[in-house]
């Protein structure tokens, strides 16, 4: 028989184990998390820094966090804010609003609820469209644009290829497929990322229980799937934005293991004054798996005149 106080020790430490890992994650000392109810729905931020505005804007897979090691440097150029997409973490999961053109509604009534109307916008992956989406609605209001490794819905013809080749753009846009995922986050995430990763273990233990966590909170296997479920809609509404090409500066950042090949020409679909920068040695995870040249490829665009 195991002696009670030993047993106490161990329900201890079992009680500690839950906590860290249902604990939100904390940004760098100079930042703070906060939440805004902004076209009605509530939106979880980090916010820190000085300078102008930067915003971080995180895809499937990753929440806020996945800039959290770029936040520091970019943090004394910039007041970078890096919110969760409704769907995830923090922030609400409706039933709808999934389509990009909304989701960039949220970020921009949270920019402007924080007093700012002219920023320097990033977007990585699901974040990419939405970022898309903010410059095509706001362009005015946008000093500079980074898109990250992904494509944008409906811009061939990049787009019929590639959707029709990644199986998890079907499986996430059906309506059971979050429920089925409802649960297993954990399983399902770490089984997910080295789809389109090239480099092994690039998150550290302190990213994946985040990214975990943040995927396991109620709701936000469904509200990120709907995502995927929106693409039909954001086709829609890109072939309209198209019509009037973006005028801003605009990095196309690709990943030699995914989107370097194509993404430079396919965003030039889209925009007049694209530059090209290919994270080397790379796939999709190009925060994690190239912290620094992603980085440097960041400060050069937005700090450059």
């Amino acid at each position: 028989m195991i002696p009670k106080h030993l047993l106490l020790v161990a329900s201890f430490f079992m009680v500690l184990t839950v906590t860290a890992a249902v604990t939100p994650a904390s940004p760098p000392a100079n930042f703070k998390s906060a939440t805004a109810v902004v076209n009605g729905v509530k939106i979880h931020y980090v916010i820190g820094g000085k300078g102008e505005p930067l915003v971080l804007i995180h895809g499937f897979g990753q929440n806020w966090y996945m800039w959290n090691r770029l936040l520091p440097e970019l943090s004394k150029h910039f007041t970078v804010i890096a919110p969760d997409l409704r769907g995830v973490g923090e922030s609400d999961k409706p039933a709808g609003g999934y389509d990009k053109k909304t989701m960039a509604v949220d970020i921009h009534e949270l920019v402007t609820k924080l007093g700012y109307h002219n920023i320097n916008l990033v977007g990585h992956d699901i974040g990419l469209m939405v970022a898309y989406a903010y410059a095509a609605q706001f362009g005015n209001e946008v000093k500079k644009l980074a898109l990250l490794d992904a494509l944008l819905p409906g811009i061939d013809p990049v787009w019929s290829d590639f959707s029709s080749r990644a199986w998890w753009f079907g499986f996430f846009a059906r309506p059971v497929a979050g429920d089925l995922v409802k649960g297993q986050a954990g399983e399902f995430l770490t089984d997910f990322w080295p789809v389109v990763g090239h480099i092994n273990n690039a998150f550290t233990k302190e990213e994946t229980n985040e990214f975990i966590r943040a995927y396991s909170t109620p709701g936000a296997t469904t509200g990120s799937f709907h995502w995927f479920g929106a693409f039909p809609q954001d086709a829609e509404d890109n072939h309209v934005f198209m019509k009037n090409k973006l005028q801003m500066p605009v990095l196309a950042m690709g990943a030699e293991y995914q989107s370097a090949s194509f993404l430079a020409d396919h965003v030039k679909v889209v925009a007049v004054n694209v530059t090209e920068t290919k994270i080397m040695g790379a796939g999709h995870w190009i925060v994690q798996e190239a912290t620094d040249q992603v980085q440097k490829g960041l400060m050069d665009f937005f700090i450059s005149k």
